[in-house]
């Protein structure tokens, strides 16, 4: 398991798990990000917000929100 922050550009993966204090948690499932949910890293670029796609909606995160964040990386080849 990798936290959504280690994942490259152009890497996808399926969150597994959301983690922190309630708010935090309460907003990331609000906007779509739930386990079971894929995901795809648009940009990762230090010291930058990561851009990811899911559930047809581009989203910026902060990096330290990043780290709340566990995902399964999907096998290369494999569409999620």
């Amino acid at each position: 398991m990798k936290k959504l922050s280690e994942l490259k550009k152009d890497s996808s993966g399926v969150i597994s798990a959301v983690n922190g204090e309630l708010r935090f948690v309460s907003r990331i499932t609000s906007i779509g990000l739930t386990p079971g949910c894929s995901v795809t890293v648009i940009k990762n670029e230090k010291h930058r917000p990561l851009l990811v796609y899911s559930r047809d909606t581009m989203i910026a995160l902060n990096r330290s929100e990043c780290e709340w964040i566990e995902v399964e990386e999907a096998d290369k080849g494999v569409a999620v």
